[in-house]
């Protein structure tokens, strides 16, 4: 069955939950700051949190893909490509986990907020209006509606326009570039990267 725009849907939905992954890194890190503990080891801390759930997917992955275990409500969402490799979650996760360990919490927050709304738009934007093609499957609806949240993201949690310019052009510009890659991984990383160094720069 063709990947379909309401099974796109709810992948995007699924992505949403990097929402509550930050909201308990913060809250975590918080905690332990008001506990009397440096930021340094409050920030390891809730670091160390993020990589427990990553190993907690990975274990999960290793029965789906090494033993051949069936996730009740996941594999519906599993495109066919991800069928035989590890799911974009993890992915995910490892990008929340390098971008929070190296980059400035703005942009890291950014970023990963970029990847979340920016790349849901493209998807269902491209999938639902997208008639020219810009780059492969990529269309130029897509892109434009990705390019205008990502901008949005960096409007409310940046202050210098120049790392907002940066970082929404370079997370828009990825991620229609890319196709085998794995975009969640992808995405962050380099746009924090970009936002930071910019950051470094001014």
């Amino acid at each position: 069955m063709a990947w379909g725009f309401f099974n796109e849907i709810g992948r995007k939905i699924i992505h949403i939950t990097i929402l509550i992954v930050l909201a308990a890194y913060f809250f975590i890190e918080d905690k332990f700051v008001a506990l009397g503990y440096t930021p340094v080891l409050a920030k390891q801390v809730a670091l160390l949190a993020l990589v427990a759930l990553l190993i907690l997917f990975l274990i999960l992955e290793y029965f789906r893909l090494e033993l051949g275990w069936k996730m009740p409500f996941f594999s519906h969402f599993i495109r066919p490509k991800e069928e035989n490799r590890m799911y974009g979650v993890i992915f995910f996760l490892s990008a929340t986990i390098i971008s929070l360990a190296v980059f400035d919490h703005k942009i890291a927050l950014a970023a990963l907020l970029m990847t979340t709304f920016g790349d849901m738009t493209a998807a269902l934007v491209g999938k639902r209006y997208g008639t020219t093609l810009i780059y492969r499957n990529k269309t130029w609806a897509g892109f434009i509606g990705e390019l205008l949240v990502n901008l949005v993201v960096g409007f409310l949690i940046l202050d210098s326009i120049y790392v907002i310019l940066g970082m929404a052009i370079i997370a828009t510009v990825v991620e229609t570039l890319v196709d085998e890659l794995d975009d969640n991984l992808i995405i962050p990383i380099f746009s924090g990267f970009a936002g930071q160094v910019i950051l470094f720069s001014l």
